[in-house]
């Protein structure tokens, strides 16, 4: 077997033993996911979830001092990297043979809704993602397991689908713990 087999064996292995458990037990399959964003200085902020650390802020043109990539990037990255992981979670799953997965996310946008200059939603006018991908099997093998990946993108779903969100807001006084 060679590496690229032996990968898609173990991703194929570890992602049917997961869908079976999930099917069995579903509640093992549900949680709530918490990130914790606090603005350090101006307007760069500190993210922490788990054991990880990452740090946003807005370039210098738009308030910010650039010490991190702007919470943009991190959308289209989450999209990006979502559908990706899908696709070569998907191929192991499938047993497609794949050298190689790059997916390029190109979001549009218009700012003047964010900075309040003109009465139109503050987010993305429109997202393209062109989905480059290195591979030996038929087209068709390819296109079904990118169409069974996008159906199951949860950051794709994200992007297509609205959901409820909703603001819960807690005022504290100064020196009062977060």
């Amino acid at each position: 077997m060679s590496s690229g087999a032996e990968n898609r064996e173990k991703i194929r292995t570890k992602f049917e033993r997961s869908a079976r458990a999930v099917a069995l037990r579903p509640a093992i399959g549900r949680g709530t996911a918490v990130t914790r964003v606090r603005v350090r200085d101006g307007l760069a902020c500190d993210i922490e979830e788990g054991r990880w650390r990452l740090a946003a802020d807005l370039s210098e043109k738009a308030g910010g001092t650039g010490s991190g990539p702007d919470p943009g990037v991190f959308g289209r990255a989450a999209l990006g990297s979502c559908l990706a992981i899908g696709y070569a979670a998907w191929a192991a799953k499938l047993d497609v043979p794949v050298s190689c997965i790059e997916v390029e996310v190109r979001a549009d946008y218009d700012n003047a809704g964010y900075y309040g200059v003109a009465d139109m939603p503050a987010g993305y006018t429109r997202i393209v993602y062109v989905v480059t991908i290195e591979s030996e099997a038929p087209r068709r093998e390819i296109f079904r397991l990118l169409d069974e990946a996008d159906k199951h993108s949860p950051y794709l779903d994200v992007f297509r689908h609205p959901m409820d969100v909703s603001r819960e807001v807690r005022v504290t006084a100064p020196g009062e713990a977060l």
